[in-house]
């Protein structure tokens, strides 16, 4: 299956609209956690061009490294530790704006900026984290989350219902 993500109108929450029926599509048949994480990052990166897009996973107590778009990630990460683990403990999306002013930010890039952290929830159970960083300062706010979060949903119904 081709599939493109690349768009041409410049209006985020358009670009989002219009990636959303795609990405459903190209998700829906598939309940391997890994393939369908692979393809998410993918279509992610291609549809909006993100620095660093992924997946952490909750396994064994601590979010361990996922399918992902970029360089090279951290391995683990601890509950509650960095934005990611934030995101998890508290089971709800952050948007941090400079991540040098995030307590505890973790830096597995030097080049992130900002960031914004999705928590992929299967009922109240967090399963993992969709993670997005930008190497601009400020790259992220409400028109990310809401689609974000549709996108993280999606994801949750497709692999974890």
């Amino acid at each position: 299956m081709e599939a493109s993500f690349k768009q041409t109108t410049t209006d985020k929450a358009e670009r989002y609209r219009l990636f959303l029926p795609q990405f459903e599509l190209l998700i829906s048949d598939e309940k391997e956690e890994v393939s369908v994480l692979a393809n998410a990052s993918a279509a992610l990166h291609e549809a909006f061009g993100f620095f660093w897009v992924g997946f952490y996973l909750v396994k064994d107590g601590q979010l361990i490294l996922g399918p992902f778009q970029g360089s090279a990630a951290c391995y683990r990460i601890r509950k509650g530790k960095g934005v990611c683990g934030t995101s998890w403990t508290e089971a709800r999306t952050l948007i941090v704006p400079d991540v040098e002013q995030f307590p505890g930010h973790i830096a597995c890039s030097s080049l992130s900026r900002s960031e914004i952290v999705v928590p992929i929830l299967a009922g109240e159970q967090v399963k993992g984290v969709l993670d997005i960083d930008s190497d601009q300062l400020n790259s992220f706010d409400e028109t990310d989350r809401h689609y974000l979060e549709k996108v993280a949903a999606l994801i949750a119904k497709t692999i974890y219902q």
